[in-house]
């Protein structure tokens, strides 16, 4: 039921996540009417949230423990306004990887390619046994198979 990542959420975002090669985190969603502020537009909280999640798994890219980054900061810049029922491309990444914390930028993407929101957070490494008791698949927290998968895009 998460807001970002949860497939049976109607109201949320429902996001598919992909590794790339170039050591990216990438997330595709296609906002509706149920995640807008101004008519036709996305709400900004949205775009922080997605934002947020695809930088904050980033941290997990390439690693076989489940390692998760829990948000200590997060700065966003708005630039260009997003549209509703267009997918959208969110891309995260890791710059700096300490012992305890993590530093990372990402971007929301539009069709045409502009850069609508750029982001760049701290983040604290938690195992995922200490943010949750709940058993979790990888169905549950990773990436799910898609005809849009941007490796072949």
């Amino acid at each position: 039921m998460c807001f970002v990542c949860g497939l049976q959420n109607d109201f949320g975002l429902q996001a598919s996540f992909f590794e790339t090669d170039a050591d990216e985190l990438v997330a595709l969603i296609k906002p509706t009417d149920k995640h807008q502020s101004y008519p036709g537009r996305m709400h900004g909280g949205v775009a922080a949230a997605i934002l947020d999640e695809t930088i904050g798994r980033a941290i997990a890219h390439g690693k076989a423990d489940q390692v998760w980054g829990v948000t200590l900061e997060l700065t966003t810049k708005f630039r260009k306004p997003i549209p509703l029922d267009q997918e959208l491309k969110i891309v995260g990444r890791v710059l700096r990887d300490g012992p305890r914390f993590f530093e990372g930028t990402g971007e929301i993407i539009l069709e045409n390619g502009d850069i609508a929101v750029s982001a760049v957070g701290k983040y604290l490494k938690v195992p995922i046994g200490k943010i949750t008791d709940a058993v979790m698949g990888d169905d549950d927290w990773f990436y799910h198979e898609n005809k849009n998968d941007p490796k072949v895009l």
